[in-house]
């Protein structure tokens, strides 16, 4: 996927947004959820996936999961260093964080 600071020719080889399809259920991924274009429940989507503000978050709005599982790189601001995981179980899809340990 690319991100707001990939820039450059090499770049443009990355998608904004991606279609996933796992176990029946249909999974919206893309950057900045700022960006979203289109309705995801309208769209048959059970969940969007995004990551730009790095802040681990899972909300349900219309019965679809919004999901933006953090930031596993250097910690940034004062901000977890997290990734996460969905999981998708009966048609069904929910989100789980993994917080991890900060080095210094």
């Amino acid at each position: 996927m690319r991100g707001n600071i990939d820039k450059g020719g090499w770049s443009r080889k990355l998608q904004e947004t991606e279609v996933i399809e796992l176990g029946g259920v249909f999974i919206y991924v893309l950057h900045d959820l700022a960006h979203l274009d289109l309705e995801p429940k309208a769209a048959g989507f059970s969940a969007v996936l995004s990551g730009h503000s790095h802040i681990p978050k899972q909300e349900t709005r219309d019965g679809v999961l919004y999901f933006n599982p953090g930031s596993a790189g250097p910690r940034r601001f004062k901000l977890p260093v997290s990734m996460g995981r969905l999981i998708v179980e009966h048609g069904k899809v929910r989100g789980a964080f993994v917080t991890l340990p900060v080095t210094n």
